[in-house]
Protein backbone atom coordinates (compact mmCIF):
# COMPACT_ATOMS: atom_id res chain seq x y z
CA UNK A 1 0.00 0.00 0.00
CA UNK A 2 2.86 2.58 1.14
CA UNK A 3 4.94 1.43 -1.67
CA UNK A 4 1.64 1.94 -4.22
CA UNK A 5 1.09 5.58 -2.54
CA UNK A 6 5.03 6.56 -3.00
CA UNK A 7 4.85 5.89 -6.86
CA UNK A 8 1.46 7.46 -7.02
CA UNK A 9 2.80 10.74 -5.32
CA UNK A 10 5.85 10.11 -7.73
CA UNK A 11 3.66 10.05 -11.20
CA UNK A 12 1.60 12.98 -9.40
CA UNK A 13 4.45 15.47 -9.06
CA UNK A 14 6.11 13.75 -12.43
CA UNK A 15 2.57 15.26 -14.03
CA UNK A 16 3.24 18.49 -12.48
CA UNK A 17 6.41 19.52 -12.91
CA UNK A 18 5.27 18.17 -17.09
CA UNK A 19 2.82 20.72 -16.47
CA UNK A 20 4.08 23.48 -15.09
CA UNK A 21 7.28 23.05 -17.83
CA UNK A 22 4.63 23.20 -20.36
CA UNK A 23 2.83 26.22 -19.28
CA UNK A 24 6.57 27.91 -19.44
CA UNK A 25 7.37 26.92 -22.34
CA UNK A 26 3.73 28.02 -23.62
CA UNK A 27 3.85 31.18 -22.54
CA UNK A 28 7.77 31.84 -24.20
CA UNK A 29 6.65 30.70 -27.27
CA UNK A 30 3.51 33.12 -27.09
CA UNK A 31 6.09 35.99 -25.77
CA UNK A 32 8.35 35.00 -28.73
CA UNK A 33 5.48 34.83 -31.01
CA UNK A 34 4.08 38.09 -30.24
CA UNK A 35 7.68 39.85 -30.34
CA UNK A 36 8.03 38.65 -33.93
CA UNK A 37 4.76 39.41 -34.89
CA UNK A 38 5.82 41.63 -38.03
CA UNK A 39 3.93 44.65 -39.54
CA UNK A 40 1.96 44.10 -42.43
CA UNK A 41 0.80 40.39 -41.56
CA UNK A 42 -2.16 39.08 -42.47
CA UNK A 43 -4.93 41.58 -44.56
CA UNK A 44 -5.21 45.31 -44.85
CA UNK A 45 -8.12 46.85 -43.20
CA UNK A 46 -9.30 48.45 -46.49
CA UNK A 47 -11.32 51.05 -44.78
CA UNK A 48 -8.86 53.29 -42.72
CA UNK A 49 -4.86 54.14 -44.23
CA UNK A 50 -4.36 55.90 -47.66
CA UNK A 51 -1.92 55.52 -50.30
CA UNK A 52 -2.26 58.84 -51.46
CA UNK A 53 -2.67 58.19 -55.11
CA UNK A 54 -6.26 60.15 -55.74
CA UNK A 55 -5.32 62.93 -58.14
CA UNK A 56 -7.55 65.40 -56.56
CA UNK A 57 -7.08 64.10 -52.75
CA UNK A 58 -7.09 67.59 -50.88
CA UNK A 59 -6.62 68.56 -47.10
CA UNK A 60 -8.93 70.95 -45.70
CA UNK A 61 -6.83 73.34 -42.69
CA UNK A 62 -9.87 75.36 -40.97
CA UNK A 63 -7.91 77.59 -39.90
CA UNK A 64 -7.19 78.65 -37.24
CA UNK A 65 -6.28 75.31 -35.99
CA UNK A 66 -6.10 73.96 -32.41
CA UNK A 67 -3.79 74.74 -29.35
CA UNK A 68 -5.38 73.30 -26.43
CA UNK A 69 -2.06 71.98 -24.92
CA UNK A 70 -1.26 75.57 -24.38
CA UNK A 71 -4.09 77.86 -24.02
CA UNK A 72 -7.50 75.85 -24.41
CA UNK A 73 -8.23 76.92 -27.29
CA UNK A 74 -9.87 74.10 -29.75
CA UNK A 75 -10.98 76.41 -32.70
CA UNK A 76 -13.58 74.30 -34.33
CA UNK A 77 -14.23 72.82 -36.75
CA UNK A 78 -10.81 71.25 -37.25
CA UNK A 79 -8.69 70.20 -40.36
CA UNK A 80 -10.21 67.07 -42.44
CA UNK A 81 -8.63 65.21 -45.53
CA UNK A 82 -11.70 65.50 -48.24
CA UNK A 83 -11.31 62.05 -48.35
CA UNK A 84 -12.40 61.72 -44.32
CA UNK A 85 -9.14 59.07 -43.48
CA UNK A 86 -7.14 62.02 -41.89
CA UNK A 87 -8.38 64.91 -39.47
CA UNK A 88 -6.27 67.21 -37.01
CA UNK A 89 -6.38 66.47 -33.54
CA UNK A 90 -7.73 69.12 -31.01
CA UNK A 91 -5.16 69.16 -28.51
CA UNK A 92 -2.09 70.38 -31.10
CA UNK A 93 -3.46 70.89 -34.32
CA UNK A 94 -2.46 70.41 -37.71
CA UNK A 95 0.76 70.94 -39.49
CA UNK A 96 0.55 74.08 -41.43
CA UNK A 97 1.66 72.55 -44.61
CA UNK A 98 0.00 68.94 -45.50
CA UNK A 99 -0.62 68.38 -49.37
CA UNK A 100 -0.26 65.78 -52.36
CA UNK A 101 3.33 65.86 -53.96
CA UNK A 102 5.03 63.39 -56.54
CA UNK A 103 6.55 60.34 -54.92
CA UNK A 104 10.22 61.35 -54.48
CA UNK A 105 12.81 58.76 -56.36
CA UNK A 106 13.28 54.97 -54.68
CA UNK A 107 9.73 54.97 -54.23
CA UNK A 108 7.11 52.54 -54.07
CA UNK A 109 7.52 50.85 -57.68
CA UNK A 110 4.68 53.02 -59.60
CA UNK A 111 3.57 55.16 -56.72
CA UNK A 112 2.71 58.73 -58.04
CA UNK A 113 1.49 60.27 -54.77
CA UNK A 114 2.51 60.99 -51.48
CA UNK A 115 1.42 62.90 -48.79
CA UNK A 116 3.95 66.39 -47.54
CA UNK A 117 3.50 67.51 -44.27
CA UNK A 118 5.50 70.74 -42.70
CA UNK A 119 4.84 73.55 -39.83
CA UNK A 120 5.55 76.74 -38.65
CA UNK A 121 3.28 77.94 -36.31
CA UNK A 122 3.07 74.21 -34.13
CA UNK A 123 2.41 76.23 -31.27
CA UNK A 124 -0.23 78.97 -30.77
CA UNK A 125 -0.97 80.48 -34.32
CA UNK A 126 0.78 83.71 -34.83
CA UNK A 127 2.36 83.97 -30.63
CA UNK A 128 5.49 82.17 -30.84
CA UNK A 129 6.71 80.34 -27.61
CA UNK A 130 10.39 80.53 -28.83
CA UNK A 131 10.64 76.56 -27.67
CA UNK A 132 10.14 73.28 -29.34
CA UNK A 133 6.62 72.18 -29.99
CA UNK A 134 4.41 69.98 -32.02
CA UNK A 135 1.57 69.55 -34.78
CA UNK A 136 -0.17 66.22 -35.12
CA UNK A 137 -2.30 64.25 -38.00
CA UNK A 138 -3.91 61.46 -37.30
CA UNK A 139 -5.36 58.69 -39.17
CA UNK A 140 -9.21 58.21 -38.55
CA UNK A 141 -9.26 54.33 -37.68
CA UNK A 142 -11.89 54.62 -34.48
CA UNK A 143 -14.84 56.17 -36.30
CA UNK A 144 -14.40 53.91 -39.15
CA UNK A 145 -13.93 50.26 -37.85
CA UNK A 146 -14.10 51.25 -33.98
CA UNK A 147 -11.42 50.41 -31.33
CA UNK A 148 -9.50 46.86 -32.30
CA UNK A 149 -8.56 44.46 -29.29
CA UNK A 150 -4.75 42.93 -29.71
CA UNK A 151 -6.01 39.93 -29.53
CA UNK A 152 -7.15 40.81 -33.15
CA UNK A 153 -3.00 41.38 -33.89
CA UNK A 154 -3.58 44.60 -35.42
CA UNK A 155 -0.24 46.34 -37.17
CA UNK A 156 0.32 49.67 -38.81
CA UNK A 157 3.09 50.54 -41.42
CA UNK A 158 4.30 53.30 -43.19
CA UNK A 159 6.72 54.78 -45.55
CA UNK A 160 9.33 57.63 -44.89
CA UNK A 161 10.92 60.31 -47.20
CA UNK A 162 14.05 61.35 -45.12
CA UNK A 163 15.23 64.67 -47.11
CA UNK A 164 19.30 65.22 -47.22
CA UNK A 165 20.36 66.14 -44.68
CA UNK A 166 21.18 70.08 -45.85
CA UNK A 167 17.52 70.48 -46.01
CA UNK A 168 16.26 69.72 -42.65
CA UNK A 169 15.67 72.23 -39.77
CA UNK A 170 18.97 73.46 -38.53
CA UNK A 171 18.26 72.19 -34.93
CA UNK A 172 18.99 69.15 -32.95
CA UNK A 173 16.29 67.44 -31.85
CA UNK A 174 13.08 65.33 -32.75
CA UNK A 175 11.55 66.22 -36.03
CA UNK A 176 9.33 63.32 -36.72
CA UNK A 177 6.93 61.47 -34.89
CA UNK A 178 5.05 57.54 -36.21
CA UNK A 179 2.79 57.34 -33.13
CA UNK A 180 -0.11 55.01 -32.17
CA UNK A 181 -2.89 55.36 -29.37
CA UNK A 182 -3.36 52.37 -27.12
CA UNK A 183 -5.22 51.61 -24.69
CA UNK A 184 -4.67 49.99 -21.48
CA UNK A 185 -6.52 49.08 -18.05
CA UNK A 186 -4.63 50.75 -15.26
CA UNK A 187 -5.35 49.48 -11.28
CA UNK A 188 -5.06 51.58 -8.66
CA UNK A 189 -5.45 50.81 -4.75
CA UNK A 190 -6.40 53.30 -1.90
CA UNK A 191 -7.40 52.51 1.49
CA UNK A 192 -8.01 48.78 0.42
CA UNK A 193 -10.14 49.73 -2.26
CA UNK A 194 -9.44 48.76 -5.98
CA UNK A 195 -9.77 50.97 -8.59
CA UNK A 196 -9.69 50.13 -12.48
CA UNK A 197 -9.55 53.13 -15.34
CA UNK A 198 -8.73 53.33 -18.89
CA UNK A 199 -5.41 54.55 -19.50
CA UNK A 200 -4.66 56.26 -22.80
CA UNK A 201 -0.85 56.63 -23.77
CA UNK A 202 1.18 56.86 -27.08
CA UNK A 203 3.83 54.63 -28.12
CA UNK A 204 6.20 55.12 -30.95
CA UNK A 205 9.07 55.75 -32.80
CA UNK A 206 10.88 59.66 -33.28
CA UNK A 207 13.73 60.72 -35.78
CA UNK A 208 15.88 62.54 -33.94
CA UNK A 209 18.01 65.63 -35.98
CA UNK A 210 21.80 66.09 -34.85
CA UNK A 211 22.81 69.39 -36.45
CA UNK A 212 26.10 70.60 -36.85
CA UNK A 213 24.75 73.95 -36.27
CA UNK A 214 24.20 73.40 -32.72
CA UNK A 215 25.23 70.09 -31.91
CA UNK A 216 29.21 70.32 -32.07
CA UNK A 217 29.58 67.10 -34.41
CA UNK A 218 31.07 68.09 -37.78
CA UNK A 219 28.79 66.60 -39.78
CA UNK A 220 24.56 66.42 -39.73
CA UNK A 221 23.40 62.71 -38.48
CA UNK A 222 20.30 61.56 -37.29
CA UNK A 223 18.81 58.41 -35.25
CA UNK A 224 15.17 56.83 -34.70
CA UNK A 225 14.09 56.64 -30.96
CA UNK A 226 11.89 54.37 -29.56
CA UNK A 227 9.13 55.33 -27.04
CA UNK A 228 9.07 54.35 -24.52
CA UNK A 229 10.09 51.31 -22.15
CA UNK A 230 8.90 50.29 -19.38
CA UNK A 231 10.35 53.01 -17.44
CA UNK A 232 8.70 55.39 -19.35
CA UNK A 233 12.11 56.61 -21.27
CA UNK A 234 13.21 57.32 -24.67
CA UNK A 235 15.38 54.34 -25.82
CA UNK A 236 18.41 54.90 -28.38
CA UNK A 237 17.39 52.80 -31.63
CA UNK A 238 19.49 52.93 -35.08
CA UNK A 239 21.49 55.22 -36.38
CA UNK A 240 20.37 56.98 -40.17
CA UNK A 241 23.57 56.55 -42.03
CA UNK A 242 22.19 58.72 -45.58
CA UNK A 243 18.44 59.75 -46.24
CA UNK A 244 16.21 58.62 -48.19
CA UNK A 245 13.12 56.22 -47.84
CA UNK A 246 12.65 53.71 -44.73
CA UNK A 247 9.97 51.73 -43.47
CA UNK A 248 8.82 52.01 -40.42
CA UNK A 249 5.79 49.50 -38.29
CA UNK A 250 4.59 48.63 -35.21
CA UNK A 251 2.35 45.90 -33.70
CA UNK A 252 0.54 45.19 -31.00
CA UNK A 253 0.09 41.13 -29.98
CA UNK A 254 -1.85 39.97 -27.57
CA UNK A 255 0.93 39.98 -24.54
CA UNK A 256 0.32 43.65 -24.79
CA UNK A 257 3.83 44.13 -25.84
CA UNK A 258 4.28 47.10 -28.68
CA UNK A 259 7.07 45.61 -31.13
CA UNK A 260 8.34 48.28 -33.28
CA UNK A 261 10.48 47.73 -36.76
CA UNK A 262 12.84 49.69 -38.72
CA UNK A 263 13.89 48.91 -42.57
CA UNK A 264 16.16 51.06 -45.06
CA UNK A 265 14.00 50.85 -48.17
CA UNK A 266 10.67 50.33 -49.04
CA UNK A 267 10.71 46.26 -49.14
CA UNK A 268 8.57 44.00 -46.72
CA UNK A 269 9.44 43.63 -43.54
CA UNK A 270 10.92 40.16 -42.18
CA UNK A 271 12.20 39.26 -38.78
CA UNK A 272 15.44 40.89 -38.76
CA UNK A 273 13.94 44.47 -39.17
CA UNK A 274 12.58 44.26 -35.51
CA UNK A 275 14.68 46.21 -33.32
CA UNK A 276 12.94 46.37 -30.00
CA UNK A 277 9.39 45.38 -27.65
CA UNK A 278 8.48 47.03 -24.83
CA UNK A 279 5.64 46.89 -22.60
CA UNK A 280 5.45 51.06 -22.77
CA UNK A 281 4.76 52.40 -19.67
CA UNK A 282 4.23 49.74 -17.63
CA UNK A 283 1.28 49.44 -19.81
CA UNK A 284 -0.12 46.21 -21.19
CA UNK A 285 -1.71 47.06 -24.40
CA UNK A 286 -5.46 46.01 -24.69
CA UNK A 287 -6.38 47.81 -27.38
CA UNK A 288 -5.46 50.02 -30.47
CA UNK A 289 -7.28 53.41 -31.29
CA UNK A 290 -5.36 55.07 -33.93
CA UNK A 291 -1.86 56.45 -35.68
CA UNK A 292 -0.56 59.48 -36.91
CA UNK A 293 2.50 61.72 -37.80
CA UNK A 294 4.76 64.22 -35.36
CA UNK A 295 6.01 67.22 -36.49
CA UNK A 296 8.16 69.17 -34.38
CA UNK A 297 10.31 72.65 -34.82
CA UNK A 298 10.84 75.30 -33.27
CA UNK A 299 8.38 77.64 -32.84
CA UNK A 300 9.46 81.18 -33.43
CA UNK A 301 7.63 82.54 -36.08
CA UNK A 302 10.22 81.44 -39.13
CA UNK A 303 11.81 77.99 -38.54
CA UNK A 304 9.92 76.19 -40.59
CA UNK A 305 9.76 72.52 -40.01
CA UNK A 306 11.98 69.81 -42.03
CA UNK A 307 9.36 68.75 -45.08
CA UNK A 308 8.47 64.75 -44.19
CA UNK A 309 7.28 62.91 -47.07
CA UNK A 310 5.15 59.89 -46.12
CA UNK A 311 3.65 56.88 -48.74
CA UNK A 312 1.35 53.69 -47.81
CA UNK A 313 -0.10 54.69 -44.32
CA UNK A 314 -1.75 51.25 -43.65
CA UNK A 315 -3.40 49.40 -40.83
CA UNK A 316 -3.67 45.49 -41.10
CA UNK A 317 -5.58 42.95 -38.72
CA UNK A 318 -3.63 38.88 -38.54
CA UNK A 319 -6.49 37.71 -36.62
CA UNK A 320 -4.48 35.48 -34.30
CA UNK A 321 -2.49 33.94 -37.43
CA UNK A 322 1.14 35.07 -38.33
CA UNK A 323 0.56 35.13 -41.85
CA UNK A 324 3.39 36.18 -44.34
CA UNK A 325 3.74 39.77 -44.78
CA UNK A 326 1.21 42.00 -47.12
CA UNK A 327 2.48 45.51 -46.63
CA UNK A 328 2.96 45.92 -49.88
CA UNK A 329 -0.10 48.00 -51.68
CA UNK A 330 0.58 46.14 -54.97
CA UNK A 331 1.15 42.47 -53.28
Amino acid sequence: MAICLKICLRQKISTTLVAMAFAISLVHARQSRAQDFIPGSGRRVMEVGDDFEAPKWNYIANLPKSSQNIDGQERLPGGVAANGRWFEPMMRGAPDIVRLVQTPPGGIAGSKGAMLMQTLWSGVPGRPSFKPQQDDFVADVASKIGMTPVSRWPSVVVKVYLPPFDKWEKRTGNSFGYRACCHATKTSYSWGRRTMKDDIYWPGMFICFYSKADSGQKEDSAQFIIRANEMGQDVAGPRITKPGWYSLGMSFGPNGQVNYYIHEGVENFTAKDHVASYFAYSSKCEQFESFFFDLVNMDDGHSWSTQWIVDDAFMYIADGTSTASTSGRRQ
